[in-house]
């Protein structure tokens, strides 16, 4: 029998904040979307499908609802959705606002994707009539677990 510690106070305000995020989105906060969205919020670095559903373990949901859950965080802005080098989806969170000064860097090796405090570079003179609606920057190379320096 498998026995659960009883969850933080600090768990338990940051699942309060992501339900409020999704709230403000103008959704319901569902059990799902906010133990999906609190997993990407804690997470080193980007996941894939099957990755959330390995980490959310016992509390995993069924596939088609995963899915639901992630597009739906992704439409809101509330989460990203990149593909690696693999063509493999991998979702991240989204801090509030603030795709547009995400950078990303993308490992060649592993497939995973990490989010980066850098900022992109400032965005180029555009033609008369263009609007830019945002900015993205993928740095690509070696992780450190796969370059050999994260052991």
């Amino acid at each position: 029998m498998t026995t659960v510690a009883a969850p933080s106070f600090d768990r338990l305000a940051e699942a309060e904040r992501v339900a409020l995020l999704i709230r403000q989105a103008g959704a319901r906060a569902t059990p799902a979307r906010v133990r999906v969205l609190l997993l990407l919020r804690v997470a080193p670095a980007a996941l894939s499908h099957h990755e959330i559903e390995q980490a959310l373990g016992e509390l995993a949901l069924d596939r088609v609802t995963l899915y639901r859950v992630l597009d739906w965080l992704v439409e809101r802005g509330l989460a990203h959705r990149q593909t690696d080098a693999q063509r493999l989806f991998r979702f991240s969170a989204a801090a509030a606002g603030e795709h547009a000064a995400h950078t990303h860097f993308r490992c060649e090796d592993c497939g995973r994707v990490f989010c980066l405090e850098a900022a992109p570079p400032t965005a180029p003179s555009l033609p008369a009539g263009f609007a830019l609606s945002r900015i993205e920057l993928d740095l690509r190379g070696r992780c450190a677990q796969c370059a050999g320096m994260g052991q």
